[in-house]
């Protein structure tokens, strides 16, 4: 440990610049959070590109490794090892695996271990073979939902006392407006969905789901969807372009663009299988929107008694549930002022000191 400073911490920064949302949103608003804490720990930034959007103080320093996988997580922690007091990985297994130092990884979900949920094939190997070896050789570790940190420990029991819940937050940069190049936003009343379009995401089953309202409910409500392409579409597409007038697909969208559509949404709809955390519910509820979401994974630990539920692997479950929703103007508002304030109780500070003391503990040996 670095005399009687702070500590000098390793973080794999790569997202910050390389992912727009999920992971890339995660260590965008966690440098964030350190940056306006004052504790005097040093950062060390490892990424392939910096990241310029937000000035860092001098606590921080970017350290740019130009290589590929899995190269880069060899040169990474070859670095760290003599720099750093303790690395945080945010976006692999790999980098433990070279790592003498203790290293902290965050685990955002097990989906990789979900044949069911149909993850990317090349990002499900990756974490099936590394995941093992980084249980070994890492401290502690960091879960972003209980449920996450519960299907860990199920999978490596080891790990059942040396996880740390630290929930996520919604972004305080999600404002509307702010875009030099706005879309055409639909005007407010529409059902929206929110997501990558993958298998997971279950929407095939929304859209028989919405098929299944009146249709009275369909005109005065289009579905639109907002995500980039994911993986193994063919299924999700079809279903949504099944729909024709009734549903916009929107793509990716801006931070200010996404604000906007979920405040002028009647509900925002999430029937996803499975989450690690289910960022874009809190987001949404954030945002004052009425949120209907499955009741399964993590998303009931978000969604508290905020939100209302359905089970995701029944269509007719969540046309019931969405129906009822849209047909009731009073219930969403009741929903929507509950999701504001439970959503005040998520903040980036809370996870950003919950990853501080982790990473304290860890190079500590505690």
């Amino acid at each position: 440990m670095s005399g009687g400073r702070g500590l000098t911490i390793g973080i794999d920064a790569r997202a910050a610049a390389e992912v727009p949302a999920g992971r890339g949103r995660v260590v965008r608003e966690l440098l964030r959070a350190l940056a306006a804490r004052e504790e005097d720990h040093r950062y060390i930034l490892y990424t392939r590109r910096e990241w310029r959007e937000v000035a860092l103080d001098e606590r921080f320093r970017w350290r740019e490794i130009g290589a590929g996988e899995p190269l880069w997580h060899l040169l990474a922690a070859r670095e760290a090892n003599r720099r750093c007091d303790v690395f945080l990985s945010c976006n692999s297994y790999l980098t433990a695996w070279f790592l003498r130092i203790p290293c902290v990884p965050i685990v955002y979900d097990l989906v990789a271990f979900e044949t069911g949920m149909h993850p990317n094939r090349r990002s499900a190997l990756i974490e099936r073979a590394t995941l093992g070896v980084a249980v070994r050789r890492s401290r502690a570790f960091i879960a972003i939902s209980q449920a996450t940190a519960d299907a860990l420990a199920a999978r490596y029991p080891s790990t059942a006392g040396r996880t740390t819940v630290a929930p996520l937050a919604a972004s305080p940069t999600l404002r509307p407006g702010g875009s030099a190049q706005p879309v055409a936003l639909p005007a407010p009343g529409f059902v929206l969905a929110v997501g990558t379009l993958e298998p997971r995401k279950n929407l095939p089953r929304l859209v028989e789901a919405y098929r299944a309202l009146d249709e009275e409910l369909q005109d005065r409500h289009p579905l639109v969807v907002v995500g980039a392409l994911g993986w193994r579409t063919g299924e999700t597409l079809t279903a949504l372009q099944s729909l024709g007038r009734r549903c916009t697909m929107l793509g990716f969208v801006s931070d200010g663009e996404l604000a906007e559509l979920y405040e002028r949404c009647a509900v925002f709809c999430y029937p996803s299988l499975g989450e690690g955390f289910g960022l874009p519910v809190l987001e949404a509820m954030g945002a004052g929107a009425a949120v209907l979401t499955s009741n399964v994974s993590s998303l009931p630990e978000v969604g508290g008694q905020a939100v209302a539920y359905a089970d995701p692997a029944s269509v007719e479950d969540i046309a019931a549930e969405l129906g009822s929703l849209l047909a009731d103007g009073p219930r969403r508002a009741t929903l929507a002022a509950l999701a504001r304030e439970r959503a005040r109780e998520f903040s980036w500070d809370r996870f950003a000191g919950r990853v501080l003391s982790t990473l304290q503990e860890a190079a500590r040996g505690v």
